[in-house]
């Protein structure tokens, strides 16, 4: 994945963020967009690359939840170097695959910003179980979205490319 489809990706998911929240104030608890973006730059496998790609969208997030600054920034890191270690290790190119890598990337950032929470705002805030599981839900189904998305949009450069006598779509716009 290249530096500039990952800049896509980030505004694309702050675009949603922006879009869910000024539909629904609620949108935030139940979904997270950015994790999104970090785990689909994660299931290249490359883990440094991950790691940055988490801190760069999960300070986005932070800039854009109001609340304190570097807590999504260091879930999203931590999640997307543990997704990039999985992606090395795994088939990812299945939808169930992906979507239950999408799914524990969404229970561990969870986990981990209750976790922050505790430490650094002097206790931690509880998470609904329903509330998890839309979170869950809602990861796995963006993600699916997202990863079809990339790959029609793959195959139409394709075909459009064989019309034309263009070659293949670059790499990054793969993933």
């Amino acid at each position: 994945m290249t530096a500039i489809s990952f800049a896509f990706g980030v505004a694309l998911a702050a675009l949603v963020q922006l879009v869910g929240t000024a539909l629904w104030s609620g949108f935030p608890a139940v979904a997270d967009p950015f994790l999104v973006a970090v785990v689909i730059a994660a299931l290249a496998g490359r883990p440094e690359r991950a790691l940055v790609a988490g801190t760069l969208a999960g300070w986005t997030a932070d800039v854009l939840s109001g609340g304190p600054f570097g807590l999504y920034g260091f879930a999203d890191a931590a999640v997307a170097y543990a997704a990039a270690l999985a992606a090395q290790r795994i088939v990812v190119d299945r939808r169930a695959t992906a979507a239950a890598l999408l799914a524990a990337a969404a229970v561990a950032q969870g986990a981990l910003l209750v976790a922050l929470g505790f430490v650094f705002r002097g206790g931690g805030e509880a998470v609904a179980p329903l509330t998890l599981l839309a979170r869950v839900g809602s990861t796995a189904a963006l993600g699916l979205a997202w990863l079809a998305l990339a790959r029609g949009v793959a195959a139409r450069w394709r075909r459009r490319g064989r019309s034309t006598g263009g070659g293949a779509p670059p790499r990054s716009l793969l993933r």
